[in-house]
């Protein structure tokens, strides 16, 4: 398994079958994508890309009590595993792959909206789910998780 950043167009072969089954393809692109600190990392099987994440610089209102400046919070979007590679811990090591990039970079917190189905993935890896539940159009329920790195 093989972690290394790779090009917005290039999530788009995880993105569609894993977050947008059934939509456009379009629909993939996301805002912030293009923008020079966006980070998007591919987890390759062989020359197989199996798992992506993107990583956006972007802070949220909630988590101000935390002290963190704008420029130290990071959010992570578009993570996803596919299917047949789920189960296999790729989804872990992108993420601690995501986490020690960040923190090798000064960054002091991540942040993303779970999809209620990947919120206990997401407790075993130390993140923390706050607020309300709150829905996301054309996709579904979602709580707000965080971590400290």
């Amino acid at each position: 398994m093989t972690i290394k950043e790779i090009e917005a167009i290039e999530t788009y072969s995880v993105r569609h079958p894993v977050l947008r089954t059934g939509r456009p393809v379009e629909t993939c692109k996301m805002d912030g994508d293009d923008l020079e600190s966006t980070i998007h990392l591919g987890a390759y099987d062989g020359d197989l890309l199996v798992g992506v994440t993107t990583l956006l610089l972007d802070s949220i209102a909630e988590l101000d009590y935390l002290n963190h400046s704008k420029e130290k919070t990071y959010r992570m979007r578009g993570m996803g595993v596919l299917a047949n590679q789920q189960g296999n811990g790729i989804g872990r090591k992108i993420v601690e792959h995501a986490e020690n990039l960040l923190r090798d970079n000064g960054i002091k917190l991540l942040w993303f909206n779970a999809r209620i189905v990947a919120i206990p993935f997401y407790l075993k890896l130390g993140f923390i789910k706050y607020g309300n539940q709150f829905d996301v159009p054309n996709v579904g329920p979602h709580y707000n998780m965080y971590k400290e790195l």
